[in-house]
């Protein structure tokens, strides 16, 4: 309960339900559209989507790396950014392997960045002591958050045929996210809280 109080609780948890919340349903809804989109089989779709997966992965640890040279907020809006832009080059259905492959796996990297950011913000955030309190309801907001996007994917794909709208609601909410990351930039600039003074950026 003490930890549901803390603004970074609430904050960590938005950015990482996009993050990896957006990286889950991927994963788990990548093979639909493969096939719905692209007329893959289960086969052809399977190491397409191993390769995405793998991708995120490999991403993360970057991600946080980054974030010890660069600081958190900044591997944030690279994240979210590169989400956005590629949210919209998916929308126009680009032909495969490339550039719709190539689009896919940059989705991924940017999602997996994300992830590792959101945990390097988090272990400047909070104080040691509600680590680990914190990034358990973080980490589980992330898996709430990965539930969401293949309903609204399938929904609007049984309604037009296409994902287009998908992907643009998609773009979007990496674009809200995005703003809501500058702000949490801005307030740490501003030292507006005593416990995240000393945050690098």
């Amino acid at each position: 309960m003490d930890a549901l109080k803390q603004k970074a609780t609430w904050q960590g948890s938005t950015l990482y339900a996009l993050a990896f919340g957006g990286f889950v349903a991927f994963s788990t809804y990548l093979p639909t559209v493969l096939r719905n989109v692209y007329e893959f089989s289960q086969s052809e779709a399977g190491p397409r989507t191993a390769g995405f997966s793998i991708a995120g992965v490999l991403a993360r640890p970057l991600g946080g790396t980054l974030s010890d040279e660069i600081g958190p907020i900044r591997v944030l809006v690279i994240s979210f950014a590169g989400a956005a832009v590629m949210a919209i080059v998916l929308a126009f259905e680009p032909r495969p392997e490339i550039p719709a492959g190539l689009s896919l796996i940059l989705m991924a990297f940017f999602l997996g960045l994300g992830t590792g950011g959101v945990f390097a913000l988090i272990a400047e955030l909070v104080d040691p002591a509600r680590v680990g309190t914190v990034t358990g309801l973080v980490g589980a907001a992330g898996g709430l958050g990965g539930y969401f996007p293949p309903l609204v994917m399938g929904a609007v794909y049984s309604a037009s045929e296409e994902y287009t709208f998908g992907y643009i609601l998609l773009a979007l909410t990496a674009v809200a996210v995005l703003l809501f990351t500058l702000r949490i930039g801005r307030d740490l600039r501003r030292n507006a809280e005593p416990e995240v003074a000393k945050i690098s950026y």
